[in-house]
């Protein structure tokens, strides 16, 4: 956790794992929006997989299906909040010690599945709140399903200063606990096999290669690092992902930088995205709070290029694991691009950097320890 922060609870640090004297069948119940493989939902399917070697008992559950699928958790109805949904939530609930409600939709499906069982839920927070409520009315909605909770869980200590601040919600009940990604599934791989990567990927294996990985949607900046690798002609692009932008994205690829960035999709897994980067890109314009892809980038020992959005200085800290650019400055992100791909000892030095960083504040197995201080204290209150 962030050192220092008034958010910070002994009980989500310690190391006992939680004891749950319950005769009911699930102790923990996770609760995510769709059965996407995107960031809250890869997070909980791996913070559920390192509860259970803990002991406890976790079941984890989407309200709908989502655009692409592929998390294998059951989906309880056709619409996230529709009445057979909720009704489905609700018998879920009734059978927890304790419910997790990861960011957006499921905070008011909780808050109100939740109503007359004894489950308590924990909501976590996993984006700019201010960003994407930024008018009062939305802000007073999500205010109201946050009153609801027995816990709040932020990534990072701004974004619980933001949560009490500007969504009142009461500082006993928030806890920073950063993301967590497993740090065996992103072990780095050696230079020469950056090559082959590119190649199965119909990547030049010769050119030096950034990596965009992420949704295709004008937050993450995807533009500004298509025209980054514009100005460098010694370079190559590859963009993982999906969204509604992705035909003008390619136009505007085909048209400052043709032949030199590759659109693949979604991918099965991204292990092989990055084994054929030299460096990670992500040009955020706001709306992050900490992208799970500069911490799996880190752990395979590549630095990256972000901006000062969230908690991504936390991860990427600027000269020693990658390097931080002002939000939308196009010339200073050519200019990052330059010094890291340009200098190949001073790239694995960053990488070096990152690697350890990240699994020392960002693996799940610490980051699940700390989840089960704060659901032992929420399930026993």
């Amino acid at each position: 956790m962030t050192a220092n922060s008034p958010y910070d609870r002994t009980d989500a640090a310690t190391s006992v794992a939680p004891s749950w004297n319950d005769d009911r069948s699930v102790d923990v119940l996770q609760v995510v929006t769709d059965d996407d493989r995107r960031g809250a939902q890869v997070f909980a399917r791996d913070l559920h997989e390192a509860l259970e070697t803990t002991g406890v008992g976790v079941r984890t559950v989407a309200l709908a299906r989502g655009a692409s699928g592929g998390l294998d958790v059951p989906v309880l109805g056709e619409r996230r909040l529709g009445r057979a949904t909720l009704a489905a939530l609700r018998r879920e609930c009734s059978r927890a010690s304790v419910v997790v409600a990861h960011g957006s939709t499921t905070l008011p499906a909780c808050a109100i599945a939740t109503l007359g069982t004894r489950a308590p839920f924990v909501y976590r927070q996993i984006s700019d709140s201010l960003f994407w409520a930024p008018r009062r009315s939305q802000r007073l909605r999500v205010s109201a399903g946050l009153a609801r909770a027995a816990a709040v869980v932020a990534l990072w200590s701004g974004s619980a200063r933001t949560l009490e601040t500007h969504f009142h919600v009461a500082r006993r009940k928030l806890h920073v606990i950063p993301n967590g990604v497993p740090t065996d599934d992103f072990a780095p791989v050696e230079g020469p096999r950056r090559g082959a990567s590119r190649e199965r990927l119909g990547l030049d294996p010769a050119r030096p290669t950034a990596l965009s990985l992420g949704a295709l949607v004008p937050e993450k900046g995807v533009d500004l690092a298509i025209d980054a690798i514009a100005a460098r002609p010694d370079l190559q692009l590859l963009v993982v992902g999906d969204g509604p932008e992705r035909r003008s994205l390619e136009a505007r690829a085909a048209a400052r930088a043709p032949g030199r960035v590759r659109f693949t999709g979604p991918v099965a897994s991204p292990r092989t995205a990055y084994e054929a980067a030299d460096v990670v890109i992500l040009p955020s314009r706001g709306g992050d709070s900490m992208p799970a892809v500069l911490i799996e980038a880190g752990l395979m020992a590549l630095p990256s290029i972000a901006t000062p959005v969230g908690g991504i200085p936390e991860i990427v800290i600027d000269g020693h694991t990658g390097a931080l650019v002002p939000v939308g400055a196009l010339d200073e992100l050519v200019e990052a691009l330059d010094r890291i791909t340009g200098d190949a000892g001073r790239a694995a030095e960053l990488g070096e950097h990152a690697r350890r960083h990240c699994v020392e504040r960002f693996g799940i197995d610490t980051v699940a320890t700390q989840w089960s201080g704060v659901l032992r204290a929420v399930a026993r209150s």
